[in-house]
């Protein structure tokens, strides 16, 4: 495989998780956390650092609306929960497993 077709196939990947993300309202982003060590935020996160690294500046909300579809804000009012004191225990044990990056 060529490195434009691992690209091209790559993107694809991408935009069929985001795609996901999107359709999967009901899963919140703590429980993204808690079980895989990242969410959309940190999708969009890692969209604004690739796009950095070729010149382009995005900001913070531009680049998570780009995964949300949405404004955050607006993802948070019409979706996110709150969050459970199970949850939060949950979160906290598995940052200790998770690394960041």
């Amino acid at each position: 495989m060529n490195e434009a077709t691992r690209t091209e196939i790559e993107a694809a990947v991408f935009r069929r998780l985001v795609q996901h993300l999107r359709a999967r309202t009901d899963v919140q982003n703590m429980d993204l956390m808690i079980l895989a060590g990242f969410c959309r935020n940190c999708l969009g996160d890692w969209y604004r650092e690739a796009a950095a690294e070729k010149g382009i500046a995005l900001g913070k909300d531009e680049s998570r609306e780009i995964v949300y579809g949405m404004k955050q804000s607006e993802w948070k009012e019409r979706f996110q929960t709150e969050t459970t004191p199970e949850q939060k225990a949950a979160f906290e044990a598995a940052q200790k497993t998770h690394s960041h990056g």
